[in-house]
């Protein structure tokens, strides 16, 4: 994630708890590191600074503008970062392509980053008007006027309340319903807005609504379920996994992945014997989650709710 500085727009690379990254991810020179989530690449320079001598990253991401700042934000580690425009969905296939396994750390950084809500067009802020699209890359498919503007009202509804948490969600997909077609975002976070009850919340009336759309188009949770095993599949003896997440559902994920990769039964508690044949291959190194300190906060509040969880693989190499 990066800050957005309040003046001019302009891109100020402030990566979520930098230091705490680097450090959980054990980054030691001539070490081979992956950033699923290179955004403009601040982790990324972060790592490669810390691993010169002879360092190298793979930075994947699936915004091709991502890959353009980030290029440009990592200049003089040409020869040491490898730059990928994908999905991290595809994490092991696009290591093994680029032969960049073993590896001795995998990053993520989740969730939508300043860059992406101050773009234009991109239709993530409900503060900007531009097109409900919310894809992080081109090539997608599904987009979130599809989902407003086609998808049955129930649907809507469950969409808004699984992925947004969102209690009013039947209530906003009957006035998404009732107001279609809609064309903009601006138009969306009004219509949001005027269906929930007067509400003294911090946050805007349209936040958990927009978080569960661009979750649905972008398909986040199962791509980071499918990435967190295939990251396991990559890492060598002794690689870290670093996580960083900013709301609920994904960390949920990867605290109960981590807990069930860090066990060697993962059977019922009624089963009286283990017939699962699992094995432990990650020692948790964060009992608790990371967060920033005051500090961070206050010079990014885009940080406040970030949480890191961190692991170490153990067993035979990828």
């Amino acid at each position: 994630m990066v800050a957005i500085s309040p003046h001019n727009d302009v891109l100020v690379h402030t990566p979520v708890l930098e230091d705490e990254v680097v450090r959980y991810l054990a980054v030691e020179p001539g070490g081979r590191y992956v950033d699923c989530t290179l955004g403009a690449g601040g982790h990324a320079r972060a790592i490669l600074e810390a691993s010169a001598p002879g360092g190298m990253l793979l930075g994947i991401d699936a915004d091709p503008y991502a890959i353009s700042l980030a290029r440009d934000h990592l200049t003089g580690f040409e020869d040491s970062a490898r730059l990928v425009n994908g999905n991290f969905r595809d994490l092991e296939e696009t290591a093994r392509e680029v032969n960049f396994v073993p590896v001795h750390g995998v990053l993520f950084d989740l969730g939508l980053s300043s860059m992406q809500l101050a773009g234009e067009g991109r239709g993530f802020s409900f503060q900007k008007e531009a097109p409900l699209d919310m894809r992080f890359g081109p090539d997608q498919a599904l987009t979130a006027a599809d989902i407003v503007n086609e998808y049955e009202e129930a649907e809507i509804a469950n969409l808004i309340w699984e992925f947004g948490e969102e209690r009013f969600s039947r209530r906003i997909a009957g006035a998404i319903a009732r107001a279609r077609p809609l064309r903009t975002t601006t138009e969306l976070a009004a219509i949001v807005s005027r269906a929930i009850p007067g509400s003294r919340s911090r946050i805007h009336p349209a936040t958990r609504t927009f978080q569960a759309l661009r979750i649905a188009v972008n398909d986040e949770l199962r791509a980071l379920e499918t990435a967190l095993e295939q990251a396991l599949g990559i890492l060598g003896p002794g690689g870290r996994l670093v996580v960083i997440s900013f709301h609920s559902l994904e960390d949920r994920i990867v605290k109960q992945y981590l807990q069930r990769e860090s066990r060697d039964c993962i059977c019922p508690p009624e089963t009286p014997v283990c017939v699962c044949g699992h094995r432990a291959s990650l020692r948790i190194l964060t009992r608790r989650p990371v967060t920033p300190t005051a500090g961070e906060m206050r010079a990014n509040p885009r940080s406040r709710s970030a949480k890191l969880r961190a692991a170490e693989r153990i067993g035979e190499e990828a």
